[in-house]
């Protein structure tokens, strides 16, 4: 029981996005708390190492409990371990560059499950019918405000 309510709801949002920028802050994050020999830079130049990682965990969160945001979580992701090539230890000497951007690929993409079609007939053919189809008649302009049509 427990184990596929677990199941249900790593399905229902992007988790292994989710996962991978978590991953990805925490090893951005981590690195400047390291000891000097293994440290890049040091000092306030740490800072936008700290704060990097902390946005990238909680953007990653922000996939796992508010799905319907992942569009600009999978973005800023994205860009936040792009920087952070720049400006932290080379993005957590690229192990957190490569999971970020990972991440934040995986986090953008997904899509929830779309409610299933019904299955085709077991012949492979369509079902029938005794009345034919009539045409169809031209379809009004689609409401969309910004003018997008289908």
């Amino acid at each position: 029981m427990l184990l596929r309510r677990w199941r249900r709801w790593r399905r229902s949002r992007p988790f292994w996005g989710g996962l991978f920028a978590v991953l990805a802050g925490a090893e951005i994050c981590a690195l400047p708390l390291a000891p000097l020999k293994v440290m890049l830079q040091q000092g306030v130049a740490g800072i936008p190492s700290v704060l990097m990682g902390l946005v990238m965990i909680v953007l990653g969160l922000t996939a796992w409990f508010a799905p319907a945001q992942r569009g600009l979580a999978g973005v800023l992701t994205t860009l936040i371990a792009t920087a952070a090539l720049v400006l932290s230890n080379l993005g957590g000497f690229l192990i957190g560059t490569l999971l970020g951007i990972l991440g934040g690929g995986l986090v953008f993409a997904w899509q929830p499950d779309a409610a299933r079609s019904p299955s085709p007939s077991p012949s492979g053919s369509p079902a029938p019918t005794s009345t034919p189809t009539p045409a169809p008649s031209p379809s009004p302009p689609h409401p969309d405000p910004q003018g997008a049509q289908p």
